[in-house]
C-alpha cells in the first residue's frame, strides 16, 4: 500500500471504514510527518500529539462509522478556539491564551469524526493576506521556502500542500482560503454566505467571512465541506432563516465525483480595485488563464468575455469595513504594543469611524452585491485569476507603512475579495505554473478562481472536476514530499 500521506482523504476514508487502517496509525502517521517537517515550514502553531491520539483511540472506539469525516485528521486554524488548546489569534496579545470553551465549527468537525492535530498558522487576527506575524516563525511555501503560502489560511495550505494533514478547514472574509490555495497548489472554496451553519458569514461584519474547505483535490474538498454542514449527514441544522440555495442533489461529493454537465462561462479581467490602485497581472498568470479558458472551451462549454460596470465606491468601502472589523480588537493603552503595526494602524481607524461612515459603508457593499449578482446573472460562473501575481517572498510585505501594506495586498489578491461582499461561491484550482524561479527549484502554483451563482457550489464542483480530469493535478507535490 502506499504512504498513507500519498492517498487522498476520500481515499483515506474509505480504507477506514474498510477496517485496513485504524484512526490511530492514521494520526501515528502524520503526527510524524509533522514533527520531521513542521520545523522548517512553520504550517503549525500548535501541535497537539498527545491530544490528538487520546482523540484518536476515542474515535476508534465511540464515535459512529457513519460520521462523515470519522478517522480523518485535520488541522484548527488558528483563529479558532479550541477548549483547552493554546489558541493564539497570530497575536502577542494572545500568546499564552487558551480558551475555556470551543467554538462551534471545532464541536462540528469533532461531530463528524474528525481528529485534530493541533492549530495551523495565521497571521495576527487574520487580517492580512500573507501568514507571517511575531507571535511564531512565518508559514513558508513548500514550493519554495523563502515564499510565503498566502494567507490567511496560510498554515492549514503549507499543510495539506507538504503532506501534514490530508485536509483542512480555513476561513474566508476577503480571500483568505482562495489566496493561500492558490499559492500552494490546492483546491480552496469559499462557500455562499449562509450555507454553512457554523460558518455562514451571517453573524460577521458585512458578512464576508465564512469557512471553507481547502484540499488536494475537488473530491477532498467536497467531502470536507459535507462534513462541515452536516457532520451526520442529513438535513443542516441552520441558524438563521436567511441561508444559501439548498443544493437538493444530496451531498457535495457526489456533485464532484461525477463532474458532469456544460456550461455557460464568462471570462473577466476587470476588478473593482483598479478604480483606486493600480492592478497588472503578471504575464504567466495571464498565460495560465488563457490556456484554462482555451481547456473549458474544449470540453464543451460555452466561454465569453465579461467586463465590470464601474464601481468607484468599492474601494473605500471596503477600507472601511477592514479597519472596523478591527475596532473590536481587546487592546489599550497597557497592552497595544504588543500588536504589529499594521494591525494597530487598523484598530485606530476602526476606532475613529462614525456611526454615519460605518453604515454608509455598509450601504455600498450591499448595493455592489445587488449589481454583481445582476452583472454575473447570465453566467453559470465566472473564470477569473485567483491571484494577479505569483506567490510573494517573504518580508514583501511592507511592516511598518500600513498604506503601502494595503496596497500590496490589493495588487496581489485583487480578485477574491469583491466574492466575499456578493455573498457568492468562489473555487481556486491549481491549473498551472510559472516558469522555475531557480535552478532546482519546481515552478511556482498558479490558480484560476471560478465563481458561482448563490447556492451554486455542485457547479463548481462539476467544473473542477472536470478540469482536474485532464490536468491531475493532485499527484502533483512540492519537494518536501
Amino acid at each position: 500500500m502506499a504512504d498513507i500521506h500519498d492517498l487522498g482523504a476520500l481515499e483515506l476514508w474509505q480504507l477506514l471504514q474498510k477496517g485496513e487502517v485504524s484512526p490511530t496509525e492514521v494520526t501515528a502517521h502524520y503526527l510524524g510527518r509533522i514533527a520531521k517537517l513542521n520545523p522548517g515550514l512553520g504550517a503549525f502553531h500548535e501541535v497537539t500529539a498527545e491530544l490528538a491520539l487520546v482523540r484518536a483511540r476515542h474515535v476508534e472506539e465511540s464515535v459512529p462509522r457513519t460520521t462523515t469525516l470519522w478517522g480523518l485528521p485535520f488541522a484548527d486554524k488558528d483563529l479558532v478556539r479550541r477548549k483547552g488548546v493554546r489558541t493564539t489569534f497570530g497575536s502577542r496579545l494572545f500568546a499564552d491564551h487558551v480558551p475555556a470553551d470551543s467554538d462551534e465549527i471545532v464541536e462540528v468537525l469533532d461531530a463528524a469524526g474528525a481528529i485534530s492535530l493541533g492549530k495551523s498558522a495565521t497571521p495576527e487576527f487574520g487580517l492580512p493576506s500573507y501568514t507571517e506575524n511575531l507571535v511564531a516563525p512565518p508559514a513558508r511555501n513548500p514550493y519554495d521556502t523563502a515564499r510565503g503560502p498566502g494567507g490567511s489560511s496560510g498554515g492549514a495550505a503549507v499543510a495539506v500542500a507538504a503532506g501534514l494533514v490530508p485536509f483542512a478547514p480555513g476561513s474566508d472574509g476577503g480571500g483568505s482560503i482562495r489566496i493561500p490555495a492558490a499559492a500552494t497548489g490546492l483546491v480552496g472554496l469559499k462557500p455562499s454566505r449562509g450555507l454553512i451553519p457554523a460558518a455562514s458569514g451571517i453573524g460577521t461584519l458585512a458578512g464576508l467571512a465564512v469557512g471553507g474547505p481547502l484540499a488536494r483535490s475537488v473530491t477532498d474538498a467536497a467531502l470536507l465541506l459535507d462534513g462541515m454542514i452536516t457532520p451526520s449527514g442529513g438535513t443542516p441544522h441552520h441558524h438563521f432563516a436567511l441561508r444559501a440555495p439548498e443544493n437538493h442533489d444530496g451531498p457535495y461529493l457526489g456533485a464532484a465525483i461525477r463532474g458532469e454537465g456544460r456550461f455557460q462561462l464568462g471570462v473577466l479581467l476587470d476588478s473593482p480595485w483598479s478604480d483606486a490602485y493600480d492592478i497588472a497581472i503578471d504575464p504567466e498568470v495571464l498565460e495560465t488563464l488563457e490556456q484554462t479558458v482555451g481547456l473549458l472551451s474544449d470540453l464543451g462549454h460555452g466561454v465569453e468575455e465579461l467586463s465590470l460596470l464601474p464601481s468607484p465606491e468599492y474601494a473605500p468601502a471596503f477600507r472601511t469595513i477592514w479597519q472596523a472589523g478591527a475596532a473590536s480588537i481587546p487592546a489599550d493603552a497597557s497592552n497595544e504594543h504588543l500588536l504589529e503595526p499594521l494591525t494597530r494602524w487598523l484598530l485606530h481607524r476602526g476606532r475613529s469611524l462614525s456611526a454615519a461612515e460605518l453604515s454608509a459603508a455598509l450601504g455600498v457593499l450591499s448595493g455592489f452585491e445587488r449589481s454583481i449578482i445582476r452583472q454575473f446573472d447570465s453566467f453559470d460562473a465566472v473564470v477569473t485569476p485567483t491571484l494577479a501575481l505569483p506567490p510573494r517572498p517573504i518580508g514583501w510585505f511592507d511592516s511598518v507603512d500600513a498604506e503601502k501594506n494595503f496596497a500590496q495586498q490589493v495588487q496581489y489578491t485583487p480578485f477574491t475579495s469583491f466574492v466575499n461582499v456578493s455573498g457568492l461561491p468562489a473555487i481556486t484550482l491549481p491549473v498551472g505554473e510559472t516558469r522555475p524561479v531557480a535552478e532546482g527549484l519546481p515552478g511556482l502554483p498558479v490558480g484560476v478562481q471560478l465563481i458561482g451563482r448563490p447556492g451554486g457550489e455542485a457547479t463548481l464542483f462539476s467544473l473542477g472536476r472536470q478540469l482536474e480530469r485532464v490536468l491531475r493535478w493532485e499527484v502533483h507535490h512540492p519537494p518536501q514530499w
